[in-house]
């Protein structure tokens, strides 16, 4: 099971960007689909972008599509999510995860393995 450590995060403006990076360690991230996912204060986790395994396929939550960019990196075995736009309900710790399937469907993106330490990102002017 892979075990993942999240970074990349901050404070930033409304407007601004930010590329989180989550490091995988364990199998190569080609065997899993993977996701992102966020939780803000009070609210349960979301999922907010995921990759298949071939990387072929990536998937958006509505809120987030146009704004946000998933990617892998097999040689370092690592993930990223570039941010962009940012708005303050973007205000959440974010988790990247190991999923049982990336489908456009989004309740499809079932979470296996426990959750990493987030990284925390705050939009605030």
């Amino acid at each position: 099971q892979l075990q993942f450590v999240e970074s990349g995060g901050g404070l930033v403006q409304p407007g601004g960007s930010l590329r989180l990076s989550c490091a995988a360690s364990g199998n190569g991230l080609n065997y899993y689909h993977t996701g992102w996912f966020r939780q803000a204060p009070g609210k349960e986790h979301e999922g907010v972008s995921c990759i298949s395994r071939s990387g072929r396929r990536t998937y958006y939550a509505d809120s987030v599509k146009g704004r946000f960019t998933i990617s892998k990196d097999i040689a370092k075995n690592s993930m990223y999510l570039q941010i962009n736009s940012l708005k303050p309900e973007d205000t959440a710790v974010y988790y990247c995860a190991v999923i049982r399937s990336c489908l456009s469907d989004r309740t499809t993106w079932s979470t296996e393995g426990k959750w990493g330490q987030g990284t925390q990102v705050t939009v605030s002017s």
